[in-house]
């Protein structure tokens, strides 16, 4: 039987992902870790997990550990939208819910919305490099309308926008919540 941390892979002994997480602690930038564990929740990992490799952490990097473990949160599905997500909090927006389902008054689907501020009505998509697609563009095209539609201003985010985080990203969408804040 494996001890604590370790997992069978082929009959042979592994770090388990969390374990693994927690050894990278000396070795990622914060916003990496960050990252890395959004996606061990997203894969069904427990944050109390996360957590306990954090706090019994006393290697390198166990400062870092337990600063991460706190801004990890379920529902990002990739680095870029956790990545818009800590510049978003850390200028001192409000935390967004993620992935949040929007529908119509009658309760019809229209959008899965990776960053939201329901009261708001204010929501960021993260459009990676798989929107350039002329397909994908022509759906994506048809669900900002339908966003818009629902009374909603869309922020979108393109990789560029990480190059200036204050101009690409806070400024529209501290300006987007300001004026839905004044409706």
């Amino acid at each position: 039987m494996p001890q604590d941390g370790v997992t069978l892979l082929d009959d042979l002994p592994v770090a388990t992902r969390v374990e693994t997480w927690g050894q990278l602690g000396g070795a990622l930038r914060w916003e990496d870790l960050v990252a890395a564990g959004d996606w061990l929740l997203a894969r069904g990992d427990p944050l109390s997990d996360l957590s306990e490799v954090a706090l019994r952490a006393r290697r390198r990097g166990a400062t870092a550990l337990r600063h991460a473990v706190g801004s990890v949160r379920p529902g990002a599905e990739s680095p870029r939208e956790t990545a818009v997500r800590l510049i978003l909090v850390q200028a001192g927006l409000p935390e967004p819910e993620l992935n949040w389902t929007l529908r119509t008054g009658t309760g019809a689907f229209v959008a899965r919305l990776d960053m939201a501020w329901p009261p708001h009505r204010v929501a960021i998509e993260y459009d990676g490099r798989q929107h350039a697609d002329p397909d994908q563009f022509r759906r994506d095209a048809d669900r900002w309308r339908a966003i818009s539609a629902e009374g909603w201003t869309l922020v979108r985010v393109l990789a560029h926008h990480l190059e200036t985080p204050h101009h690409g990203i806070v400024t529209p969408v501290r300006r987007a919540l300001d004026q839905a804040r004044i409706r």
